[in-house]
């Protein structure tokens, strides 16, 4: 497949950057991953309206009302090479890059970024300010996945190929990388390094102590996460969410 047919079938759907395997998890597709590269090495810069200047290939895309997408004025940009599935709503300014899929009926909302190859399902709610990290190289590395009725909370910022499953909720500020850890206090337990967050779970934003001795005696501590409750597939994510942070 040529470059151009990968970014129009990207576009479509029809090919993904990331994949789900029989035993649930989450891979990257080092196929599209290799191909939206090779668009970039075949690209020459050119100018855009509004003084803009990108790769020639890689145009931001126009929608139409016939597409389904509700792309409100103000500065937004879905890049070439991104799925924005019908239902979706983007509020301004939110940015999009290639390679990214979003499916129905999803939110991004203002100053919201979903980066190179990362992975929203349905019915997500993507708040003011959130960041998707992207991922185009290690060329194997999985990209940041949000599974279907996720709710990711004001100012929360996801990189290093974390996986937040269906239905769990971000309160907002929360920090989650590959090094950043995860305590579950209600199963008493912290997460392994790289495993998802759980579905509906409830996760806010943590400190513990550091551990070195030296900024222990400053008293100095580092970020994490705790899941400190557990949603049910009925339950009001945002109604849950403040009671928890109340």
């Amino acid at each position: 497949m040529s470059w151009l047919e990968l970014l129009n079938n990207l576009e479509s759907g029809a090919v993904r950057a990331a994949s789900q395997n029989e035993s649930g998890q989450w891979q990257a597709n080092v196929a599209v991953k290799q191909g939206i590269l090779e668009a970039f090495k075949n690209g020459t810069n050119t100018e855009f309206v509004g003084g803009f200047v990108d790769k020639h290939n890689l145009a931001p895309q126009q929608f139409s009302a016939t597409d389904g997408v509700r792309m409100v004025p103000g500065g937004s940009s879905v890049r070439r090479g991104a799925y924005v599935a019908k239902g979706t709503i983007i509020m301004p300014p939110a940015y999009v890059n290639i390679g990214a899929y979003i499916d129905e009926g999803t939110m991004v909302d203002s100053h919201a970024l979903v980066g190179s190859c990362a992975q929203v399902g349905k019915n997500v709610h993507l708040s003011a300010a959130v960041q998707l990290g992207g991922v185009l190289e290690p060329i194997g590395a999985s990209p940041v996945v949000v599974e279907d009725d996720a709710f990711i909370g004001a100012g929360c910022v996801i990189v290093e190929g974390v996986v937040i499953k269906k239905g769990a909720v971000l309160a907002p500020g929360v920090r989650l990388s590959a090094t950043i850890p995860v305590y579950d206090c209600v199963n008493e337990r912290q997460l392994d390094k790289g495993e998802p967050i759980p579905e509906y779970a409830i996760v806010i934003p943590g400190s513990r102590p550091a551990s070195n001795e030296w900024a222990r005696a400053q008293g100095l501590s580092m970020s994490c996460a705790l899941i400190v409750k557990y949603r049910d597939e009925q339950s009001d994510a945002s109604l849950l969410l403040e009671e928890v942070l109340r």
